[in-house]
């Protein structure tokens, strides 16, 4: 089945060769994706890449694409261009991606930044997110389940990334990488697990602001409504296994039916 083409990647390429993008092709190929955040908050994915291009004979430090809540920006070839090119996303002296998949990462994986913010939508920049990172799966062939890994992974006494910009979006790693293989199915036509839902009707407290999901037990969907701390909000029954949150997957269905996480009610 085809991969569902939710949204586009513009590519807005480099000057080449500089020393942000030498031109020089990936050898032997795509293995796997790092992923990272930019460490700048606010900043954008066009903003990111117009910033590299007017400092592409500066320094050598690059990624493959940028993504926020309204464009997914490949500034190196990497997905739309099937010639992918080498990006210098981390440094050659880390063995940890050798160890782990036998490959330098700026030899053979693609570097994916997530931009994060204020100014910016964290649910819609998500959803792109774990799109994009999907979406280089299948058209390289990678299993989503074992291709993606953290930057801070391969380099942690330096990096933090993308766990300090997935949880400034209220995400954790670990979700981030389940949420990839759910969107990978979705995307491909993998049938996921239903559902299960339990009706017994009830109501709570909103302890902390709450966002009301539209139809699906999960961040991914979107933000219908936000009830705010002191609301009353009525549920006519729950599912446990929804997406989980700080490892607690128990969300209420409205009679809308809509979805609100039950960590955020007492």
């Amino acid at each position: 089945m085809a991969f569902k083409e939710k949204y586009s990647v513009a590519p807005i390429y480099l000057t080449a060769p500089s020393k942000r993008r030498s031109g020089l092709l990936m050898s032997p190929g795509v293995k796997f994706i790092v992923a990272h955040d930019t460490g700048n908050p606010k900043s954008t994915a066009r903003g990111n890449r117009n910033y590299y291009e007017n400092s592409r004979d500066e320094m050598s430090a690059s990624a493959h694409i940028f993504v926020d809540d309204k464009e997914i920006i490949e500034c190196i070839p990497a997905l739309t261009n099937l010639k992918p090119e080498k990006a210098w996303h981390v440094l050659y002296g880390v063995p940890t991606d050798n160890q782990l998949f036998g490959y330098n990462a700026n030899d053979a994986a693609i570097g994916v930044e997530y931009c994060y913010g204020d100014n910016i939508n964290a649910d819609e920049a998500y959803r792109k997110y774990i799109w994009v990172m999907a979406k280089i799966c299948s058209v390289y062939g990678l299993d989503p389940a074992t291709s993606i890994i953290g930057h801070c992974f391969l380099d942690p006494k330096r990096k933090t990334d993308p766990v300090t910009g997935l949880l400034q979006s209220r995400r954790t790693y670990d979700q981030f990488l389940k949420d990839i293989v759910s969107e990978f199915n979705d995307c491909t036509g993998v049938v996921a697990d239903k559902y299960i839902f339990t009706a017994i009707p009830g109501s709570g407290k909103v302890l902390h602001r709450l966002n009301i999901r539209k139809g699906a037990p999960t961040t991914k969907a979107d933000v219908i409504e936000i009830a705010s701390p002191g609301a009353t909000v009525a549920y006519t029954g729950f599912i446990k296994n929804g997406e989980p949150v700080n490892g607690n997957a128990k969300w209420f269905k409205n009679e809308a039916g809509n979805y609100f996480w039950s960590g955020a009610i007492g």
